[in-house]
């Protein structure tokens, strides 16, 4: 039965990834990741995620928690140029389902406005330089449930997208993310996470006045309206995972994934039907205070300037801090610069609400 429900559920997913068009960047700032723990062990967490960020990696992890749990995030990407904001909350609602809700915010502020920089006269008029921000939001609303029978935990989150360019446009998203968890009696975990998976519509609209104003701009040639539709097309994260005990005082968490798109990227394993990314995580634990984490991922088939391919890929490395009621997690990507991402420096903050009553 359990077998059937999972050929179904990847059947209807490749029904919808096949049956529509597709912008190929479409809604990308959900692909980051959020908290540092995670990503510190390059994302590889869908089998494993079991407190609040379950929100955004594996909704059906969310019935792992026992108290109301809050979490934050803070990064900066592109020299500091991009902020990439993320709050979500959690709470058990009793021993068989749970419900959370998250926020984020991906955008760049203080962008300079130079359409009316030159008046009707021909003059520069530096005062007449207004500024604006280029924004992404999403919220996701999760529940998770316990399935008994099938002895599978399963969660569903809701998305609701809003994209905003300064007055020039705007645009509304809907969609939809499924993520089933299940443990066998060896203490091996399992996890699927579906993304997007009747796709995620977006509608945009544009003040095409505005558009009018920019200056020097002949149609056809450097300025055109974009499309007002954008289709995400479903992604699918495959994980497992297992937690070894070395002695009354260290743990040790292994995890490994596998990030399916349904389309031709440079992916290490590439067709014309999908790529396929494998990511290796670990996080070495002692006596629940402190964590050293480490991962690997984001495999790449880089094109170089002879034409020959060069197989790039990111580590990943983190620690964190378990004190009571509160943890405090930090990871740096790309260590040593063996990608084409820049690093970044993340910091995550993670505490129950219990502790403040």
């Amino acid at each position: 039965m359990r077998s059937k429900i999972l050929v179904l559920l990847l059947f209807l997913i490749y029904l919808s990834a096949f049956s529509q068009s597709s912008s190929k960047y479409s809604n990308e700032f959900l692909n980051i990741g959020v908290d540092a723990r995670s990503i510190g062990m390059a994302n590889a967490v869908v089998s494993s995620t079991n407190d609040v960020n379950s929100t955004y990696w594996n909704p059906a992890g969310l019935l792992n928690i026992e108290r109301d749990e809050i979490s934050l995030m803070h990064s900066n990407y592109f020299a500091n140029i991009a902020n990439y904001n993320y709050i979500s909350y959690a709470k058990k609602v009793d021993n068989e389902s749970a419900i959370g809700f998250s926020l984020i915010r991906f955008g760049v502020d203080d962008i300079m406005d130079t359409t009316q920089l030159i008046d009707s006269q021909g003059n520069i008029d530096f005062n007449r330089i207004e500024l604006f921000s280029a924004a992404d939001y999403a919220f996701l609303f999760s529940y998770a449930k316990k399935n008994n029978f099938l002895n599978l935990s399963y969660g569903l989150n809701v998305k609701i997208i809003r994209r905003i360019i300064g007055d020039f446009a705007n645009s509304w998203g809907f969609g939809f993310d499924l993520g089933i968890q299940h443990q066998n009696n060896n203490g091996w975990n399992f996890g699927l996470m579906a993304r997007d998976i009747t796709t995620t519509y977006n509608s945009w609209s544009f003040d095409e006045d505005r558009l009018n104003d920019i200056q020097d701009a002949i149609e056809g040639q450097n300025q055109q309206i974009p499309e007002k539709s954008e289709i995400t097309l479903p992604k699918l994260q495959f994980g497992v995972s297992k937690e070894f005990s070395l002695n009354n005082e260290y743990s040790l968490l292994g995890a490994f994934d596998l990030f399916v798109v349904f389309e031709e990227t440079n992916d290490v394993v590439s067709t014309e039907i999908a790529s396929v990314n494998p990511a290796l995580g670990f996080e070495l634990g002692y006596i629940d205070l402190v964590y050293l984490r480490l991962g690997v991922g984001n495999f790449q088939n880089e094109i170089q300037y002879d034409s020959s391919e060069k197989l790039s890929f990111q580590p990943n490395f983190g620690i964190g801090f378990n004190m009571n009621s509160i943890e405090i997690n930090y990871a740096f990507t790309d260590i040593g610069n063996q990608s084409t991402a820049l690093y970044s420096n993340i910091f995550s903050l993670k505490f129950n609400l219990n502790m403040l009553r």
